[in-house]
């Protein structure tokens, strides 16, 4: 729901009220939602049957597009925020490109989503199972409304732009006054609307739509990627579910071990990992690093395919389906074999998520910043969609051959995806940036 959404708060910020007040109005939004879930889980609301409306309402309405509306902006206000050309570094003489900067931006603001995160999955249980559901709901309100205030203060201090107006009818037009004017010998279809005589839009525009729809080619191999990724909130639960594992540990909270280990993660390949492969002169453009982070999730996966083999190969009760076997019932193997993927999908996520939010912001004209940024976000939905596809056969023995099915599937994909793409790298890295 949440990603289904984002092209809302996409078309709101870039057409008609701009990126920062999209932000707040969407973060109020969200706020009343967290409120209105925190009151819905009180016992004078669940005794009179709203509890569950309440619920659908909040989730679905006031939360689910709250969040869409902020995701499909705040990333690329972040970026707005940085000064596109050189600046000095501590070093006399030498200077730090914006490109490199803004690739930073985005690696920091992805740990800070993940720090946030690791927190809230351990926290608000614990609030949930020593207090209430209510009171684990509204925590994370009233650290929420704290942001907005910070958000706010904070305001003059941001760089705002304006918004374009009707973007998406500018996009049309475009498209088709291009198409009106093909001209032979010209390398892009989109080429025959460069140089018009229109007070609409301007070469900038043009370069920056066709830059705009070669990025959204990539990001139509993203939906079986968050597929597989994905199951780290379904199968991978029901995995550890089968496996033995202390008193004390809920097999959900394993996720905070991907949100670690991004939080550990991301400032040692900033500091250390990416700067050391620039100084050996490996320069890792934006298709080898997805193609990277591609081929660790391959990796991940074929160990949890032999993973769930060895659990099934394990006694007392081996594939769960014979006549004896319990509810709840495990097999003896420990869950913490289970840290290995959902620390390598982590990593992954740096090569691969991080990246495709950056070249979203890259590759777009200032008026389609957030909209590019919403198409690559919908791709989640997308996933999300497939996932639960697949869900139906998450039971036991038959996930086996689920977890198999995507291994060769992304493995396949993968491949298929260097080899139509590779060329990209060089072309952005000639590429000029946009002004803010």
């Amino acid at each position: 729901m949440s990603y289904g959404t984002t092209i809302v708060g996409a078309v709101i910020a870039d057409q008609w009220l701009g990126k920062f007040k999209t932000i707040l109005l969407f973060a109020t939004l969200y706020l009343l939602g967290f409120v209105l879930l925190a009151l819905s889980a009180t016992e004078h609301y669940i005794e009179r049957g709203y509890g569950l409306v309440g619920f659908c309402i909040t989730v679905f309405i006031f939360i689910g597009f709250g969040t869409g509306g902020i995701k499909a902006n705040v990333s690329s206000f972040m970026a707005e925020q940085i000064p596109v050309g050189f600046r000095p570094t501590k070093t006399p003489g030498v200077y730090e490109d914006s490109k490199l900067t803004i690739e930073r931006g985005f690696r920091y603001f992805y740990w800070s989503i993940n720090l946030g995160a690791f927190f809230g999955q351990l926290i608000c249980p614990q609030i949930a199972k020593h207090h209430s559901y209510a009171m684990a709901f509204m925590v994370p309100a009233i650290v929420f409304f704290i942001g907005i205030v910070v958000f706010i203060v904070g305001s003059r201090r941001y760089v705002k732009r304006k918004p374009q107006g009707t973007v998406l009818t500018k996009v049309w037009r475009c498209i088709k006054y291009a198409r009106r004017n093909k001209k032979e010998g010209r390398s892009h279809w989109l080429d025959g609307a460069l140089g018009a005589h229109s007070a609409e839009w301007n070469d900038e525009f043009v370069i920056g739509l066709q830059r705009s729809l070669r990025a959204c080619k990539v990001f139509l191999f993203f939906p079986v990627y968050m597929a597989v990724c994905g199951s780290m909130g379904d199968n991978f639960i029901n995995q550890g579910l089968t496996m033995r594992r202390p008193d004390w540990l809920s097999v959900d909270q394993l996720n905070a071990v991907n949100c670690l280990a991004l939080v550990v993660a991301i400032p040692v390949f900033d500091n250390f990992v990416f700067p050391f492969l620039r100084r050996c002169g490996l320069r890792m453009g934006p298709i080898v690093r997805i193609t990277t982070g591609y081929s660790i999730v391959v990796c991940a996966f074929i160990y949890v395919t032999i993973l769930q083999k060895v659990i099934y190969s394990t006694g007392p009760y081996y594939d769960f389906t014979g006549p004896a076997t319990p509810a709840g019932a495990t097999n003896d193997i420990s869950v913490w074999y289970q840290i290995v993927p959902y620390a390598a999908i982590a990593v992954a996520e740096i090569f691969a998520s991080v990246t495709a939010l950056e070249l979203a912001y890259s590759q777009a004209p200032p008026e389609l910043k957030s909209v590019l940024t919403a198409v690559y976000l919908s791709t989640v939905c997308a996933g999300s969609l497939i996932g639960m596809v697949l869900a139906l056969w998450g039971g036991d023995p038959q996930v086996l051959y689920v977890f198999a099915g995507e291994t060769i599937v992304l493995a396949i994909m993968t491949v298929i995806f260097y080899f139509s793409f590779h060329h990209y790298d060089d072309i952005v890295a000639k590429q000029e940036q946009f002004k803010a």
